[in-house]
């Protein structure tokens, strides 16, 4: 017997309706965290730690008093060689602005006259590295990081920068990355055609240090 249109509706609507599958959500990214402008890292307060701006982000470098020591020792050598006739002598509170877009801030900086800066520039960083840049390394520092700072000195115009280590006595001083010297104790350690006169026994760096 043929099935009336009714009874036919009625079954179409008994029968189970499919559950239709629930698109999962697309996983949420991870928050981007926002990097430091140079301007912002310029007017954080003085925390009276050397910091440096890095990838966006603020890196304190270790430092202590034999650090500290070592770096007025060099300085106190320049000063007496008379390097103040061919520039400035800086220390490292002066930040300067990589080829990279990090802020590099050397132990101790050599800038040439013709390079010192100049009206407001004085406020600023200072673009480019310096002519010399002393880093006396302690000895938590990461080799890679270091490596790092050389290569990023040299890129942004030094013309050469010496690494000074405490622990072993020695400073290796960077004209290039292929022109690499390691000095022990006993050497001397010269600027150069950059700091004519300028010449000392690695020792002397260390002697009020022990």
């Amino acid at each position: 017997m043929a099935m009336t249109e009714p009874k036919q509706a009625e079954m179409e609507q008994a029968k189970p309706k499919r559950a239709r599958a629930k698109r999962a959500k697309p996983p949420e990214p991870p928050p981007v965290e926002r990097k430091l402008t140079e301007e912002e890292f310029l007017a954080l307060p003085d925390t009276g730690h050397k910091v440096e701006l890095v990838d966006g982000e603020v890196k304190e470098v270790p430092t202590g008093f034999a650090h500290e020591d070592i770096g007025m020792n060099l300085t106190a050598l320049l000063l007496a060689a008379g390097v103040r006739k061919y520039g400035r002598l800086l220390g490292s509170s002066l930040g300067c602005r990589m080829a990279s877009g990090n802020v590099r801030a050397p132990d101790v900086a050599f800038l040439s006259k013709a390079r010192v800066p100049k009206g407001l520039e004085r406020q600023k960083f200072l673009d480019g590295a310096p002519d010399l840049a002393v880093e006396v390394i302690s000895p938590s520092e990461d080799h890679t990081d270091m490596m790092t700072k050389v290569g990023e000195y040299l890129e942004s115009g030094a013309k050469q920068v010496w690494q000074v280590f405490p622990e072993s006595r020695r400073v290796v001083v960077y004209r290039s990355l292929d022109q690499v010297f390691t000095l022990e104790a006993e050497d001397d350690l010269d600027g150069g055609d950059l700091l004519p006169g300028f010449r000392c026994r690695v020792a002397d760096l260390f002697s009020e240090t022990e």
